[in-house]
This record gives C-alpha cells, sequence and structure tokens, in this order.
C-alpha cells in the first residue's frame, strides 16, 4: 500500500515526476518552503503531516534518529547513501520504492534503507 511522501529540497525533479506518474502522492520541500530553508522544518512538516520523508540527506538520518530516541512519532524516513544517487537511475530508485510499498508492514521500523543491488 502507498503511503503520502515528503521530498526533500534535495530531490530532483525527475524522481518526483516518476513517482506522481505511478499514482504516488508526493509534495515537495521547494512548494512548502523556501529554498534554502534548514532541514529539521522540512522533517517536522512531513511528521506533522502523516508523510513519509523521502531523502538522502545525512542530516534528515541524524534528525530521525533523534526523534526515534526522544519516542517522537513520525511515519517514516526512507534514505539512502548520496553516492547512491548519482551513480543510480530513477528507474532503480522508483522499483525501490514499489517493492517497500508492496511489503505487509513497511514502516514497521520507520527509518529505511535503499541499497544498490551487490
Amino acid at each position: 500500500m502507498r503511503f503520502p511522501l515528503y521530498s526533500d529540497a534535495d530531490m530532483q525533479g525527475p524522481l518526483v515526476e516518476g513517482l506522481r506518474a505511478r499514482g504516488w502522492d508526493v509534495v515537495r520541500a521547494v512548494d512548502v518552503y523556501p529554498e534554502g530553508t534548514q532541514d529539521r522544518p522540512h522533517f517536522e512538516h512531513a511528521a506533522r503531516e502523516g508523510r513519509v520523508l523521502l531523502s538522502y540527506d545525512a542530516d534528515q538520518l541524524l534528525i530521525a534518529l533523534e526523534w526515534l530516541r526522544a519516542s517522537r512519532p513520525f511515519r517514516g524516513l526512507i534514505t539512502w547513501k548520496q553516492r547512491h544517487h548519482r551513480r543510480l537511475n530513477v528507474g532503480f530508485f522508483l522499483e525501490a520504492l514499489e517493492a517497500i510499498a508492496a511489503e505487509d508492514d513497511p514502516l514497521a521500523y520507520p527509518i529505511r534503507f535503499i541499497n544498490p543491488p551487490r
């Protein structure tokens, strides 16, 4: 089952466009806050709106871990290392997100990592 997404400011247009073309509900960070907004307001907005944050920004992962330690609820974070973002194509990430969404309880643990094939 698909879940609503919030794409971090670093996320490129082709991935967001591909997700929307497949029927995903995606809100882009740049449509909510001005460019240059720090990471925390984006994370907080996604949490408040019940959206899963999609980001390869290491700072967003640190915020998610901080929230877990503090037992603050958030829907989820799907993340990957920036170096993977540069070397893998949009199709790979689209398929990875579809696979996560197809799981019985994809956000049982709210932080999910997308890793490249070995």
